[in-house]
C-alpha cells in the first residue's frame, strides 16, 4: 500500500517478504479477495468459505440464517502515510453503486500512534453537500471534518456512511463487516512513481455519506499503554482480575477490551466470538487444546466451541468480537 510501512512486521511480527510498505494485513477474511484459512488443529488448511459452506451453524450458531458469508474482516493496518478521504455505503447505498459486495461499517482499535498523527471522522456541524462539492474544488476538504490525534488505547467506531481518515503514524486493529466497499473522497493530491493518482470517487461518495452523522471522537481504555505493546504488563506474580470495558454495540459486532492476569474463560456460549490479542501473551488450557496466544494473533471462537479457559503469562490484553 503507498500509505502502509513497516510496522507490521517490527511490531506484530508479520514475515514481510520485500523492502516494499505494507498497509494491511488481513488476519480473518471470507471475502473473495482473500480466504483466510485455519492454522491448528484437525481442520487445518480449510478456508473460512468451506467451513461456512460445510457448516455455518457451527460456526455462527443461530446466527448462521443471517449470513451468506462470514460476518466479519478483521485487520491490522499501518497507516504510515495518510489513508484516503472515504467513506463507505451502507446496505442501502451498496446495492444501488457496488452490487454484490457488502455494506461496511467499521470500528478501529489504536495500538500505536505517533506525535502528530491524525484522525479524520465525521463533519463539522453545518456540513451539507453543496459546501463539500464547494471544498472539494478548492482542495480543502478537511476543513469539513471533524479531526483529533489519536492515542493508544483509542476505539473510534465508524457506522457506514461516515466521511474519515487516517495517518501521519498510526498502528491498529480494524474490525469491519465483510466488505471491501471503499469510495475515495480525495486523495491528497498523491501520484505513484509513474506519475499516476489513483481513481476518486465523487459522486459514490457523495451518494453515500450519512449527511447527519457529525464530530466522531474516540472512546478511551485508560489502562492500555503505549510503551507496554512489546513487553508484559506486570511482573509474574502480580497476577491482575481482568477487566472489561464495553466499547461497540451495533447490528453487526459487539467490542469489548478485556486485560488479564489470570485465567479467563471462554465458549461455551453458542455465538460467534473472536479474540484480537493486543499485548502479552498466554496459552489455551483444555484437555484438546494448549496452543500458544501471544500480540498480533486473532482467533475465530466458533458458537461451538466448548468452554476453556485462556491463561496470560502474566497477563494479557485483547479485543472481544461478539456476534449480536
Amino acid at each position: 500500500m503507498v500509505w502502509g510501512d513497516r510496522r507490521l512486521g517490527d511490531i506484530l511480527g508479520r514475515s514481510l517478504d520485500s523492502h516494499q510498505p505494507y498497509g494491511e494485513s488481513w488476519e480473518v477474511s471470507d471475502h473473495a479477495l482473500h480466504q483466510s484459512q485455519v492454522a491448528t488443529g484437525p481442520l487445518a488448511g480449510k478456508t473460512l468459505r468451506q467451513l461456512m459452506e460445510q457448516d455455518s451453524a457451527a460456526l455462527l450458531g443461530e446466527a448462521a440464517p443471517r449470513y451468506q458469508r462470514f460476518p466479519w474482516l478483521i485487520k491490522f493496518l499501518d497507516a504510515h502515510d495518510w489513508l484516503s478521504v472515504q467513506v463507505h455505503p451502507d446496505e442501502q447505498a451498496v446495492a444501488r453503486l457496488w452490487p454484490g459486495e457488502g455494506s461496511k461499517t467499521e470500528a478501529w482499535f489504536i495500538i500505536d500512534a505517533d506525535r502528530g498523527s491524525r484522525i479524520y471522522a465525521g463533519l463539522r456541524p453545518g456540513i451539507d453537500e453543496k459546501k463539500i462539492r464547494d471544498v472539494l474544488t478548492a482542495g480543502k476538504v478537511l476543513d469539513c471534518l471533524h479531526s483529533f490525534e489519536p492515542q493508544p488505547g483509542d476505539c473510534v467506531f465508524l457506522p457506514a456512511g461516515t466521511v474519515h481518515a487516517v495517518g501521519g503514524g498510526v498502528l491498529f486493529a480494524e474490525i469491519q463487516q465483510t466488505s471491501d466497499a471503499t469510495f475515495r473522497l480525495f486523495d491528497w493530491n498523491r501520484r505513484d512513481a509513474h506519475g499516476k493518482s489513483r481513481p476518486l470517487h465523487i459522486e459514490e461518495s457523495l451518494a453515500s455519506i450519512h449527511w447527519d452523522q457529525g464530530p466522531v471522537g474516540p472512546m478511551h481504555v485508560a489502562d492500555f499503554k503505549k510503551e507496554s505493546t512489546l513487553q508484559p504488563l506486570t511482573q509474574r506474580g502480580s497476577a491482575v482480575a481482568p477487566k472489561r470495558q464495553d466499547l461497540v454495540r451495533c447490528t453487526f459486532f459487539e467490542l469489548t477490551y478485556m486485560s488479564a492476569g489470570e485465567p479467563i474463560p471462554f465458549g461455551g456460549i453458542g455465538r460467534l466470538q473472536a479474540l484480537v490479542i493486543l499485548q502479552g501473551r498466554g496459552h489455551w488450557q483444555d484437555s484438546a487444546c494448549s496452543e500458544e496466544v501471544k500480540l498480533g494473533q486473532v482467533w475465530v471462537l466458533p458458537a461451538s466451541l466448548p468452554r476453556l479457559e485462556c491463561r496470560p503469562e502474566p497477563n494479557l490484553t485483547m479485543l472481544l468480537c461478539t456476534l449480536p
